[in-house]
């Protein structure tokens, strides 16, 4: 293991994610834009990105999984050149079969294979980073992750409105193929698990080792779990209806303007994790696991702002702004959260478990979205005329999330050995 953040290894995967990710965002921006292009349907737009993200859930433990019992070098490796394969594949037969089901099968295929992806990447750094540099390594993958989220939409879409969907399908081709190259070369620390029996029992004996893990033997990752659980519910899902609807169907903006303007709010967010991450590795050693719920209020306090403006401002640029600068802030601290999670993960799960472990913890997270999504938009429905009661439930809720997680961080310190340890209640 390596005692300098940016050793050979380190820096090739942070490169590859680079590439990676970047065609990642931009080919999932493209795809469901073409797809709405060419039919002007909602509800199919609706259907077939609802139907994509399925794979993502499923496939998150799945990887996990393989992330402890195969050399993570060679699923980054495959799974860029299958995704490589898979877009080409794509271009190659839009023309020649149903559109729509070919499309569906793409996007299902590419989320799944990001749902398995990210535990391998992320059940790689403590075998590549030393323990005390955890935090920086961690804030550097989620900026990249960020950055990409941020320039790969908006190249994705001048290359789409310039030249159409073909070059963006042959530049994402050459980016994953370019990314497969360079994971080639990474050096990744690997010892081989025996295993007992065919796939469906590993899977199985695997998964449940890694919820006995989290909920009996380091329930504080299995607390911690359930909090970031309940911030998905009730505040990144409110985040993710809210700012399409509020600005494009609410908000008093001429309807061209509105939607540049919602395009500047993505935008906005994006900025928001990549300064998060940016300050969660400056800062690394003063982000102590004890400080997270107050980072989580933060997060839930900027939701108030943006219900007040509803309620008090007709002005839809007024609105606009508010809401704009406060999503941008609650990515941000979100961000420095979710490093400091990930850090903690990383610096208390057993390195044979590590890959399993995220990926629990992925799952748990994802299946919150979409009932949370789903939620809120009966909510928004149902409160038509009184957005603003919708936004600050929101927040009131997320508060209350906060001010419970205090209580779950402040049980643990951290011992001169570097790791964090629950406080024990003995009649002090």
């Amino acid at each position: 293991m390596e005692q300098k953040l940016f050793s050979k290894n380190f820096t090739l995967v942070v490169a590859g994610q680079i590439v990676s990710l970047f065609g990642n965002a931009a080919v999932r921006f493209a795809l469901p834009l073409y797809l709405l292009n060419l039919t002007g349907s909602s509800a199919l737009y609706g259907t077939v990105t609802a139907c994509a993200f399925i794979p993502a859930v499923l496939l998150s433990p799945v990887g996990g999984i393989i992330a402890d019992r195969v050399n993570k070098r060679n699923i980054m490796v495959i799974l860029d050149f299958s995704t490589a394969v898979i877009i080409l594949t794509f271009s190659l037969l839009r023309n020649e079969t149903n559109l729509i089901v070919l499309l569906t099968v793409t996007l299902m295929l590419l989320y799944g294979i990001a749902g398995a992806y990210q535990p391998a990447v992320q059940a790689s750094i403590p075998a590549l980073v030393h323990q005390e540099r955890f935090m920086a390594a961690n804030s550097i993958i989620n900026t990249v992750n960020s950055f990409a989220s941020l320039v790969g939409p908006v190249l994705g879409g001048v290359l789409y409105s310039v030249y159409g969907l073909t070059v963006i399908l042959w530049v994402c081709t050459a980016c994953f193929a370019l990314s497969a190259f360079m994971e080639l070369f990474i050096k990744i620390p690997f010892q081989k698990q025996t295993s007992d029996g065919g796939i469906l029992k590993t899977v199985k004996t695997d998964f449940a080792e890694s919820l006995r893990f989290v909920s009996k033997e380091k329930p504080a990752i299995g607390k911690g779990t359930l909090v970031v659980c309940g911030i998905n519910l009730f505040l990144s899902a409110m985040i993710i209806v809210a700012l399409p609807y509020l600005i494009t169907e609410i908000l008093v903006l001429e309807a061209g303007l509105a939607n540049r303007l919602y395009g500047f709010a993505q935008g906005a967010l994006a900025a928001g994790g990549l300064v998060g991450g940016i300050c969660a590795g400056v800062f690394a050693k003063k982000l102590e696991i004890q400080k997270s719920a107050v980072i989580l209020g933060i997060c839930a306090a900027c939701v108030f702002p943006m219900g007040i403006a509803l309620r008090l401002s007709p002005s839809g640029i007024i609105n606009y702004a508010v809401i704009t600068v406060c999503c941008f802030t609650i990515m941000l601290f979100s961000t420095i959260f979710t490093v400091q999670m990930m850090s903690f993960i990383q610096r208390e799960t057993p390195r044979h478990l590590i890959g399993k472990v995220i990926a629990v913890i992925l799952t748990v997270s994802l299946c919150a979205q979409p009932l949370g999504n789903a939620m809120y938009g009966v909510l928004f429905e149902v409160c038509r005329g009184f957005e603003y009661v919708v936004i600050l439930f929101s927040g009131s809720a997320s508060l209350l999330i906060a001010i419970g997680a205090r209580s779950v961080f402040q049980r643990f310190s951290v011992q001169s050995d570097g790791l964090i340890h629950e406080k024990k209640n003995c009649g002090e």
